[in-house]
């Protein structure tokens, strides 16, 4: 059995029972080793200059860093300022009446409460006399079947 030189192949449907091998050097598709690229070389008098010194290409760019960051923080502040000047002025919260009764300051206070229970009353009402004329054309006039 271990010897393949006398024994045919099993064979499953006509189709001989052939494996194919996997190697470990292929990875899985998608899958690829880093490459392996030679590190550069540079000369000597790049090297140099490259450790001692900048551009003015380099200087220039960094200037106009400099300056973009310094107008982005000079509109920063100015944004804080205002914003504590905002915070330091008082809020109008209207008057406060020491003297006045209780009852005086709620009905000021609480008018928008009085409005709001108005216009759900005003709702409310139109809703029920829509159903009250469709309770009239369906149930008395027989206009529609249900």
């Amino acid at each position: 059995m271990l010897s393949s030189a006398g024994s045919p192949e099993p064979r499953i449907g006509g189709v001989p029972n052939q494996m194919a091998k996997r190697s470990r050097v292929a990875g899985r598709p998608g899958q690829r080793r880093p490459l392996q690229r030679p590190a550069g070389r540079q000369s000597p008098a790049e090297s140099a200059r490259r450790a001692n010194s900048v551009t003015a290409e380099e200087l220039a760019r960094a200037a106009e860093l400099e300056a973009a960051i310094l107008a982005e923080e000079q509109v920063a502040a100015d944004a804080r300022r205002g914003r504590e000047k905002a915070a330091k002025r008082p809020a109008e919260t209207g008057a406060i009446y020491s003297s006045v009764p209780l009852a005086t300051r709620a009905a000021e206070e609480y008018s928008y409460v009085r409005r709001d229970v108005r216009r759900i009353a005003i709702v409310g009402g139109s809703l029920l006399g829509v159903l009250a004329v469709l309770d009239v054309l369906v149930n008395v006039l027989h206009l529609f079947k249900l």
